[in-house]
């Protein structure tokens, strides 16, 4: 029997609710192709609140989970399958929710020693004041739980940071600020234990935001990442303990800064379910490591599927 019959019946879990539901429709449509390329029985489930009836009434196999954002990416749709008894593709529960929660990430890596830039959390009631005592400008304030750099801003200057407060409290009850590092920043992908080439990422704009990683033209990714073996094997090295200690698997994205000046390396935070569109940086590496993109999904599927 080959392996594409042993896997059975794939649904491929796309769109969802959350703010990257486009996203997450491209990296399905991306995933589905090459599934199909490859000879699997794969189909699309465009998840909405009826998801349940959808994968019990379609008798599916297993999970190739491609849904970005809240519902798909954070711990509910993951222990929805385990109840269901669906084999699925990437990180459990727990690993899905922590990494989806980029202040409890955070705390997890301070609490391992990992480094990490510093950072203070903000609420309706914070004060900018309060944020300025213990973090010095710049800084950037992110949304909790979202993805894809939305809600995002850099406050380089004390006016600015009421209205990047507010922009991200349109996501989130609870947004981050965290301290800024002027440096590079490279990515980590992770599949099946196996940290593939860094890529340095570089951009106009101020940082990597929404239009850098999707719509630009402008973005330049670096791969090979310019850095000498040995620091590239520390970086990777790094990305991979961030990955386990948060209990991640399977597959993933691990970013980090180093600083221009002392060279310091940062850990920014763990993507459990990367994109897999065009502009994706999991593919790009594997790309540089002689796996193409059909390789790569069915990488994913055959050996990063979590069985109960």
């Amino acid at each position: 029997m080959s392996t594409k019959d042993s896997i059975g019946k794939v649904a491929v879990l796309m769109g969802g609710t959350s703010a990257e539901r486009d996203i997450s429709l491209k990296s399905g449509a991306a995933v589905l192709g090459a599934l199909l390329n490859s000879g699997v029985d794969a189909h699309a489930v465009d998840v909405g609140k009826d998801v349940i009836t959808q994968l019990t009434t379609g008798h599916y196999d297993c999970v190739f989970n491609m849904l970005h954002g809240r519902g798909g990416e954070d711990g509910v749709i993951q222990g929805a399958l385990e109840l269901l008894g669906l084999p699925y593709t990437g990180s459990g529960v727990m690993a899905s929710a922590l990494g989806m929660d980029k202040l409890k990430t955070k705390e997890v890596w301070v609490a391992n020693n990992l480094p990490t830039p510093a950072y203070y959390v903000i609420d309706e009631t914070t004060e900018p004041d309060a944020v300025l005592a213990h973090l010095t400008l710049p800084i950037i304030i992110k949304p909790m739980h979202e993805g894809s750099s939305i809600g995002m801003s850099k406050v380089s200057n004390k006016a600015e940071l009421p209205a990047a407060m507010e922009n991200a409290l349109k996501y989130d009850h609870q947004v981050l600020a965290e301290q800024w590092v002027d440096g590079k920043e490279y990515t980590a992908a992770i599949v099946a234990e196996q940290t593939l080439p860094l890529i340095w990422l570089e951009t106009p704009h101020t940082f990597y935001d929404y239009e850098a990683k999707y719509l630009s033209n402008t973005t330049l990714y670096h791969c090979p990442c310019g850095l000498d073996a040995e620091k590239e094997q520390t970086l990777q090295t790094l990305a991979m303990k961030a990955f386990k200690t948060v209990g991640a698997a399977g597959w993933g994205r691990v970013d980090m800064m180093m600083d221009n000046a002392s060279g310091d390396i940062y850990l920014i935070e763990i993507n459990t379910l990367p994109g897999m569109t065009d502009h994706s940086l999991v593919p790009m590496a594997a790309k540089h490591a002689g796996i193409d993109f059909n390789q790569l999904v069915m990488k994913i599927l055959v050996e990063g599927l979590r069985v109960k």
